[in-house]
């Protein structure tokens, strides 16, 4: 019996660990692209953001800060991303659901400011990006382009 449930379990550990392997992952490396394009978006139209990027857990992979961006906006964009990547869909839907009436979404804990994308890849969420520091509007373009330069979503 001792060793039908050893059997059991490497079977199981060989199962999972196959499966996690075979799922995307958004590691530094992709991170510091993603970053890269969003702040080279930025820099073409003399915006100064902050830049976050979450991995497929949830967890700040990566922050970048724009000299000359205000301190308010670190909180912000990961805010952004948290959001984002919880509820799997761009925080711009909770902005326009909030301009449509749901005012409700007030009491939720979400960022519901545009500018904080989902990152999916064959599928999978990733992680996400969240951008601050001009208005809501560019803070999305940013995040759009950065996604779109590095072929995800």
């Amino acid at each position: 019996m001792r060793h039908f449930l050893t059997a059991l379990l490497v079977m199981i550990l060989t199962a999972h660990i196959a499966i996690a392997q075979s799922q995307p992952v958004l590691n530094l490396e992709l991170a510091n692209k993603i970053a890269d394009a969003a702040q080279e978006k930025a820099t073409s139209e003399n915006w100064n953001v902050v830049i976050t990027i979450l991995d497929q857990g949830g967890n700040l992979i990566l922050l970048k800060k724009m000299d000359g961006t205000q301190i308010g906006s670190i909180e912000v964009a990961q805010l952004k991303a948290k959001t984002a990547f919880e509820f799997k869909r761009p925080t711009k839907v909770f902005e326009d659901m909030i301009k449509g009436g749901a005012v409700h979404l007030n009491t939720m804990p979400i960022t519901a400011v545009e500018g904080g994308l989902p990152i999916f890849k064959d599928e999978h969420i990733i992680g996400a990006i969240g951008i601050s520091g001009v208005t809501s509007v560019q803070d999305g373009i940013i995040a759009e382009a950065a996604l779109k330069a590095v072929s995800l979503n």
